[in-house]
Parts: C-alpha cells; sequence; structure tokens
C-alpha cells in the first residue's frame, strides 16, 4: 500500500502521550506539512503557533479546561501543541485552519508521531488572557481560534471505530 494512504487509514486521535518531548525535526516536519496546506484562493489565512515551553503549554491547557468546566489536561499529557489561528477577516478562515489541521495530524501519523485536534481555541483567544498571549507571542491583528493540534509520541494504539452505514452516497 501506498505510504502515504497507508498514514491517512491508519491515523488515530491519541489521548495519552509519553511524557518525552518530540525532537525540533520532528516538530518542523509536521509545520512544513501544516505550512503546505491547501486555503481559499491561495489566501494562506491561518498562522501556526508551536508551543513547547512546559509553563506556556501548561497555561494554554489550563484556559481550555475552564471552558470544559474541569481541572483535568485537555491535551491528554502531550508535550507539544500547536496553536491554528486564521485571520478573522478572512471569509475561509475556518476551511484554510481547519485544512493546515488536517495536514498536521496526518504528517504527524507519517512520521510516527500521536497527535489529537483539541477544540476551544475559538474560546480561549477571544478572551482577554488569550488576546495578551498573541500580543506577548508578538502576533499583531485580529485573529481566531481554529484549533490545538496536540503532539507527542503516543502512549496507546487505539484500533479504528466502526464507520457509519451511508457514510458516502455514489450519484454514478
Amino acid at each position: 500500500m501506498n505510504e502515504a494512504m497507508k498514514a491517512l487509514y491508519e491515523r488515530r486521535s491519541i489521548r495519552r502521550y509519553k511524557s518525552e518531548q518530540i525532537t525540533r525535526e520532528e516538530l518542523d516536519a509536521v509545520i512544513r506539512a501544516g505550512i503546505c496546506a491547501p486555503s481559499g484562493k491561495n489566501g494562506q489565512s491561518a498562522i501556526i503557533v508551536a508551543v513547547q515551553d512546559k509553563a506556556t503549554r501548561d497555561q494554554l491547557s489550563k484556559m481550555n479546561a475552564a471552558f470544559l468546566g474541569t481541572k483535568s489536561d485537555p491535551f491528554y499529557g502531550a508535550p507539544t501543541v500547536l496553536v491554528v489561528l486564521a485571520d478573522a477577516d478572512s471569509p475561509y478562515a475556518l476551511q484554510d485552519g481547519s485544512l493546515v489541521l488536517g495536514n498536521l495530524m496526518n504528517a504527524a501519523k507519517a512520521i510516527g508521531l500521536g497527535s489529537c485536534w483539541i477544540n476551544r481555541a475559538k474560546e480561549v483567544f477571544a478572551t482577554e488572557e488569550g488576546k495578551a498571549l498573541l500580543k506577548k507571542w508578538g502576533i499583531a491583528g485580529d485573529w481566531v481560534g481554529i484549533g490545538h493540534c496536540i503532539l507527542g509520541y503516543p502512549d496507546e494504539d487505539p484500533a479504528m471505530k466502526p464507520r457509519k452505514e451511508n457514510y458516502v452516497t455514489y450519484v454514478l
């Protein structure tokens, strides 16, 4: 089977990670795939913030957990978080950011990393604390959070869950 198709078929959302940080080479390879994602009218409205600093990662986790009403880690112990944001003025912000996230997760699988899309980036970066983080990171402008892609070495190997019937309708 083609290696690209194998990675697509076998990618799963990972919710248990080893504590070891991924390498810079692995991080850069995944980010490169995200940057190569297609975008509406090639507007490239999305950006990626790579977070490996533990204090910042933990702050993002706490902010995200607050929207769930929990104190547990919504990042499942993953040591790296890729925050995907998009230009709030782009009519393709959601689509562009979603394509970036898909590429990030598929690239992670292709090189042996685990990943999972974590929601609530929209809510996190709409807060004053979220806006302050963007300012601290030197990101100016009006941005909407699309999602968090957590990365790490998987500490589980989940099987694919059954797919629903009638997933596809063919009109031939």
